[in-house]
């Protein structure tokens, strides 16, 4: 088994140390993406020419000086740099950004270095990195099998260790079904936790938000740290955490209430999804958590597809709006995947009445969900109903939006309720395949699922295990 890279902290601190200089870093990070891109297609834009004189000049003297880092083709913008967002026509138009997102601001106060772009499925609509524009992202533990999305190219790229890790977004699972589907951390925070701006104040109804998949807890934590924060107008704000996140990693979380729910009323669980869920539980018991078989009884409203689908359409038709205005022209049937036309299409159609009376429906829903947790600390769930499916299959032009919805049961919720979830790579299937675990704490609290994800990471290690093609 291949031996596995220093994590970015670690990085880092040979950096401080003065044992590794930056360039140093950035040339083998380089030299593995080279290597091993072209098996998985995690890199889509380049940008290894920049990315060393940046590493070879004036750093920031921030926590992550020197380490190689990659961004997803989806926000984040930097300036004059590619913001394809998995589109074609964009591609075709070579669209590049007019400034920098506050996200980008945040990576480069940090010192991170940033080589390239990484692939995203058109618009990141959905759980696979499948788009025409750029090609399929391959797993990396089995290139026949997706390697998730929306943030597909990042967690291929840190789980093939590319770079120790990368930033990835989330409107409906894509930092946790990626990170699952690849054998990886991925941590989406709080509503509000880290700004959209100065596009953005929010996406999808305000279910979507930014983050990072890496390898371990301590660097998850601690890039949180770089990229939480509230930026002037902000329309949502997550309270400012007492320490860092960083600070958290190594803390007792203390004996934790924790509601395990293997399976999901409304659709089939894998049994390799389910069983990882049951293992959790165990584990947590033998940590010397409270566990019972519990969920927050609206988890499986079968009126919560419909106002979300509404949401989602709506915001889709609005950011055909808006590629219309940059590429100085209207999207067309030719210019985009079916899916993304439909639901543009679909949300042409919405009153802003009935939008609204959505939304409202979702904050109502939300609180009830809250409520939950008020007896409980964490609720442990599968990230998706199935282990890594089968490149194409959820692109299929019949069954693909029929299996997407019918596996995608464990993830919007927590969008929409701006709650803080963390997938955690605890189970791999006979055929070596990983299965992540999904913790769901309460709003606002990632503190405390960092000092529980670092506990279960010290007694149930995973970064020794790395696929085949790794480095």
């Amino acid at each position: 088994m291949p031996t596995p890279l220093p994590d970015a902290t670690a990085l880092a601190a040979l950096v401080a140390r003065g044992e590794a200089s930056p360039l140093e870093l950035v040339d083998e990070a380089i030299a593995r993406i080279e290597r091993t891109n072209p098996v998985v297609n995690a890199v889509i834009h380049e940008r290894f020419d920049a990315a060393r004189a940046e590493a070879a000049g004036d750093l920031p003297e921030g926590p992550f000086r020197g380490v190689p880092f990659l961004v997803k083709d989806l926000r984040c913008a930097m300036a004059g740099e590619p913001l394809h967002v998995g589109c074609q026509a964009m591609k075709d138009a070579d669209v590049r950004a007019d400034v920098d997102s506050f996200m980008y601001e945040s990576i480069r106060g940090a010192g991170l270095v940033t080589l390239g772009r990484t692939n995203t499925p058109e618009f990141g609509s959905t759980v696979t990195t499948e788009p025409t524009a750029f090609g399929v992202t391959r797993n990396p533990w089995n290139p026949d099998r997706s390697a998730g999305g929306s943030s597909g190219g990042s967690a291929a790229a840190v789980a093939t260790g590319m770079v120790p890790m990368a930033h990835a977004s989330d409107g409906g699972g894509s930092i946790r079904v990626p990170a699952s589907e690849c054998g990886i951390v991925g941590l989406k925070p709080s509503r509000g936790r880290v700004s959209l701006g100065p596009a953005a104040g929010e996406s999808w109804a305000g279910a979507s938000t930014d983050g990072a998949v890496s390898r371990t807890v301590r660097d998850t934590a601690a890039i949180l740290d770089v990229m939480q924060g509230r930026r002037t107008g902000d329309p949502y704000v997550a309270p400012p955490p007492r320490r860092p996140f960083a600070a958290e990693v190594g803390v007792a979380p203390g004996q934790l209430r924790v509601g395990i729910a293997p399976t999901h009323e409304s659709v089939d669980t894998h049994v390799d999804c389910a069983d990882a869920v049951q293992r959790a539980g165990g584990l947590l018991e033998s940590l010397g958590h409270h566990v019972e078989v519990a969920h927050p009884p609206p988890m499986a409203d079968p009126e919560f597809p419909h106002h979300f689908v509404t949401a989602v359409a709506a915001s889709m038709a609005a950011e055909f709006e808006k590629h219309a205005v940059t590429l100085g022209r209207e999207l067309t049937e030719a210019d985009v995947e079916a899916d993304n036309w439909f639901m543009a299409s679909l949300g042409k159609t919405i009153p802003a009445s009935t939008y609204v009376n959505s939304v409202s429906w979702l904050h109502s829903w939300s609180r009830r969900m809250h409520a939950w947790w008020d007896q409980f600390d964490v609720l442990v769930t599968p990230v998706i109903a199935v282990p890594p499916p089968p490149i194409g299959w959820l692109r299929d032009a019949e069954l693909g939006t029929e299996r997407l919805t019918s596996i995608l049961q464990f993830t919007p919720q927590f969008n929409v309720t701006g709650q803080p979830g963390v997938s955690l790579p605890l189970h791999w299937t006979d055929d070596d395949l990983p299965v992540g675990v999904q913790f769901v704490g309460p709003i606002d609290d990632e503190a405390m699922l960092i000092r529980l994800a670092a506990q279960i990471e010290e007694a149930a290690p995973w970064v020794d295990r790395v696929p085949s093609v790794f480095g």
